[in-house]
C-alpha cells in the first residue's frame, strides 16, 4: 500500500479517534468531577459525612473500574443500542468509553481533592463558608493542578480504550490497525498507526504536565493560601494607625 493510499485512511481514523476521545472525555469529566468530590465530602470526617452513601458510591466506582473495557463494551451493548440506535461505529463507541471513563476519573479526582490542606477548609468554615463555598473556593481551585494532571491521564487511558473499541467495529486508529494492518497483512500501516498513537500520547502528556506545572507556579499549593486573603478582614497599615492616633 502506497502513502497516497494510506493518507486518507489515516486521516479518517485520526478524526474518528479524536471524536470518540473528545466526547467521552467531556462526559467523564462532567460526571466524574462531582462524583469524586462527593466521595471526599461523604467520607468519615467530611463536610457531608454519610458512611453508608460513601460505601455504596465507592463500591459502584470500584466495580466499574475493575471491569475490563472489552467486557464493559459487550455488557453495555443493549444500553448503547438504546442510546445511539446501533452498537457499531464511532458514535456507539462513545457510550462505553464515557461510562468506563467516569469511575476512572472520579477516583483520580478523589485523590487530588484529598491532598488539599485541611487547614484551608477549616479556615473557611470558621469564616462562615458553607459546603458549596468550600468546594468552589477551596477544594477545586487548590486541587486544580492535580485535576489537570488527572484529566491528562484520563485522556490517555481513553485513547487506549478507543483503540480497543476499534477491534469490535468502533472505528478509529484501532479499527484501522486491525482491519488493514493485521487482517490484510499491511504491516507498514500498522506500525505507522502505532507511531501516530505514540506521538499523540507523548504530546498530550507534555501539554498536561506543562499546564499542571504552570498552574502550580501561579498559585496552586505553592503559596501560603493566597485565596484566603480575600476572606480575611483588612488589617490597618502603619499610616492608618498614625492618622487615627
Amino acid at each position: 500500500m502506497t502513502w497516497s493510499e494510506m493518507q486518507p485512511l489515516l486521516s479518517q481514523a485520526c478524526s474518528e479517534t479524536f471524536s470518540m476521545v473528545l466526547w467521552s472525555t467531556l462526559i467523564a469529566v462532567v460526571a466524574g468531577l462531582p462524583l469524586g468530590i462527593l466521595l471526599v465530602l461523604t467520607d468519615r470526617g467530611g463536610l457531608l459525612q454519610n458512611v453508608v452513601a460513601n460505601k455504596v458510591i465507592g463500591q459502584i466506582v470500584n466495580v466499574a473500574r475493575s471491569m475490563p473495557f472489552i467486557i464493559l463494551m459487550v455488557a453495555l451493548m443493549t444500553f448503547t443500542r438504546w442510546v445511539t440506535g446501533t452498537t457499531i461505529g464511532t458514535t456507539a463507541a462513545i457510550v462505553p468509553l464515557a461510562i468506563g471513563g467516569i469511575p476512572f476519573f472520579a477516583r483520580l479526582v478523589e485523590t487530588a481533592v484529598r491532598e488539599v490542606d485541611r487547614g484551608l477548609v477549616e479556615a473557611v468554615q470558621a469564616m462562615g463558608g458553607n459546603t458549596w463555598t468550600i468546594v468552589r473556593k477551596v477544594l477545586v481551585p487548590e486541587a486544580l493542578p492535580s485535576l489537570i494532571a488527572s484529566t491528562t491521564t484520563t485522556i490517555i487511558a481513553l485513547i487506549g480504550y478507543s483503540a480497543m473499541a476499534g477491534t469490535v467495529g468502533g472505528g478509529g486508529l484501532g479499527d484501522l490497525a486491525v482491519r488493514y494492518g493485521y487482517q490484510r497483512f499491511e504491516t507498514e500501516l500498522m506500525w505507522i498507526t502505532v507511531a501516530v498513537l505514540a506521538v499523540v500520547i507523548s504530546l498530550l502528556q507534555f501539554a498536561g504536565d506543562f499546564a499542571a506545572r504552570a498552574l502550580h507556579r501561579r498559585g496552586g499549593r505553592s503559596g501560603p493560601a493566597p485565596r484566603l486573603r480575600l476572606l480575611r478582614a483588612k488589617e490597618p497599615d502603619a499610616a492608618d494607625v498614625g492618622k487615627v492616633a
